[in-house]
């Protein structure tokens, strides 16, 4: 079961990515958590989240937010995004990403997945079959279910590193 839960890949921030390279290796889509992978949680999209989707879409990405959170949430974080979305996704399920993927028509071999949460992001990625990148959350201050999480997450993020030995990919 634990394998399910390493990421294909860890980064310190979403906006360090070099989504161009993937584009380059044929990715076509790309899907991602929202909250503490693109804003703190809660927030709403801000600039830094908006250029990104801009930017995205220009390489030639298609795009989905693959949420946990109610319709609501998504909803209005998606306002000046404008892309698609899939709220209640059910993570760490599958069918969320896959859901996902058939509304881009896309496919496992051409899409990726970022997010902040292993036992949620990484470990419903995993399940889809699709790439998985691990992110840092942006913001160290969360509920306490995901605190206590976090602490579990820990050892699984140090044996990823140390597996790979590698660090974290900063640009």
């Amino acid at each position: 079961m634990s394998k399910f839960l390493f990421p294909t890949e860890y980064y310190d921030s979403t906006y360090s990515i070099d989504f161009e390279h993937y584009y380059s290796l044929g990715y076509r889509a790309v899907l991602f958590d929202i909250d503490n992978t693109l804003v703190p949680h809660n927030a709403a999209s801000d600039e830094k989240s908006i250029a990104l989707m801009k930017r995205l879409k220009e390489i030639g990405f298609k795009i989905c937010l693959v949420s946990n959170n109610k319709e609501a949430r998504v909803a209005s974080f998606n306002e000046f995004l404008q892309v698609e979305y899939i709220y209640k996704a059910a993570k760490p399920k599958a069918k969320g990403y896959l859901d996902a993927m058939k509304k881009l028509g896309s496919n496992k071999g051409n899409t990726f997945f970022v997010g902040d949460q292993l036992y949620t992001d990484i470990w419903g990625a995993n399940n889809a079959g699709i790439h998985s990148i691990l992110v840092k959350p942006i913001n160290k201050h969360e509920e306490i279910q995901i605190v206590l999480k976090r602490i579990i997450e820990k050892p699984f993020i140090w044996i990823f590193l140390m597996k790979h030995k590698m660090k974290t990919n900063k640009k």
